[in-house]
């Protein structure tokens, strides 16, 4: 069975830590164990779309819900290396994007990972020099930069593109459309020196680029029923979640009460997270790209396993993936557990969870 290309192009390692945890992220004196474990290790990225991850981190809601169970972090720069650290066991719980999530669960036929949670949708435009592009139509012809092959927006760009009736070789990035793979720490200078003229990318990058000039053409929110598509996702191994259920549980209960608080108190966790950013990457984003990029993404516990599939079926039609077998992709028997003792509506795997 093929996978997304993307799944050969990490070149990140693991990831890094993050740096030394303030106070509040301490075991607290007389907690207890969950599960016997000395540690559970969460990855995340370093991006607004993992907000949830970067706020329970500054916040210490995952500490907490741990009790004398250390929460350790790796923080990583994409979805593959996150994958390869999953399924060595040097991560246990990890958000993650949805193209990484299908081909972890596609390369390893179903056995190595479920998708427990959701956690953001949206975030993610496109944005265009207004002097060289006024209008949808105006994109063809046009240098457009993705972060990576067959990574989640780059899918996302490519079914567009065929929807205007333009031909693009996936691979190569050639044709009606030139699709242009930069990495997003670099997509701004490439759109500052003119060698792309626009970019189809997540926040904040997005935002970054109209701090530039740029201007947003088209949010892909627009395009999905009820302007709700998947952008982050909570996995887990299946060896940890079979061991390990309490410490799974502890860890949704965290991230469903960090939505809570952003969805409470926006501009405390807007602030949490940009604090997060800086303790991770030595570099808060400023308020002229915070505060647009925080603004367009919904933070959600369910993870929208319908547009999951969608983005699996966007990406067979470009030719990046034969069609997968993505039944049991999702557990959210854990999710829906905690849900429900708060009170809250469960969610739906749309068909795709374990029997």
């Amino acid at each position: 069975m093929a996978v997304l290309p993307l799944l050969t192009l990490a070149a990140c390692g693991y990831g890094s830590k993050a740096e030394d945890e303030p106070a509040r992220q301490k075991v607290a004196a007389g907690a207890e164990k969950v599960d016997g474990l000395d540690s559970v290790r969460i990855g995340y990225f370093g991006n607004l779309t993992h907000g949830t991850a970067l706020v329970g981190v500054n916040k210490g809601y995952f500490q907490q819900a741990l009790g004398a169970t250390e929460a350790s972090y790796q923080v990583f720069n994409a979805g593959p290396s996150e994958i390869e650290a999953l399924n060595s066991g040097s991560i246990d719980i990890g958000w993650i994007g949805p193209s990484p999530a299908i081909n972890g669960y596609t390369k390893s036929n179903g056995k190595n990972l479920r998708i427990i949670g959701g956690s953001a949708s949206g975030g993610v435009k496109l944005v265009v020099d207004p002097k060289k592009i006024k209008s949808l139509k105006d994109v063809k012809g046009k240098k457009i930069a993705t972060p990576q092959l067959g990574n989640t927006q780059d899918v996302a760009f490519l079914n567009w593109i065929s929807e205007q009736g333009w031909k693009v070789d996936a691979e190569s990035g050639k044709g009606d459309v030139s699709v242009v793979r930069t990495d997003n720490k670099i997509t701004p200078d490439a759109y500052r020196s003119g060698s792309v003229d626009g970019a189809w990318v997540p926040e904040p990058t997005a935002s970054k680029l109209v701090a530039e000039g740029a201007k947003v053409l088209l949010d892909e929110s627009d395009l999905w029923p009820e302007k709700k598509f998947v952008i982050t996702n909570i996995i887990v191994s299946q060896k940890f979640l079979k061991e390990h259920p309490k410490a799974v549980e502890a860890v949704l209960k965290a991230s469903a009460d960090v939505n809570e608080y952003i969805d409470a108190h926006p501009d405390e966790a807007k602030a949490a997270a940009n604090a997060q950013l800086k303790a991770d990457s030595g570099k808060a984003l400023p308020a002229e790209v915070l505060d647009p990029a925080w603004k367009s993404i919904r933070f959600t516990d369910d993870p929208l396993a319908a547009t999951l599939n969608s983005e699996a079926r966007h990406a067979v039609e470009a030719g990046l993936l034969d069609d997968p077998l993505l039944d049991g992709i999702y557990d959210l028997a854990p999710l829906n557990k905690v849900l429900r003792a708060a009170g809250e509506p469960t969610v739906d795997d749309a068909g795709l969870g374990v029997e």
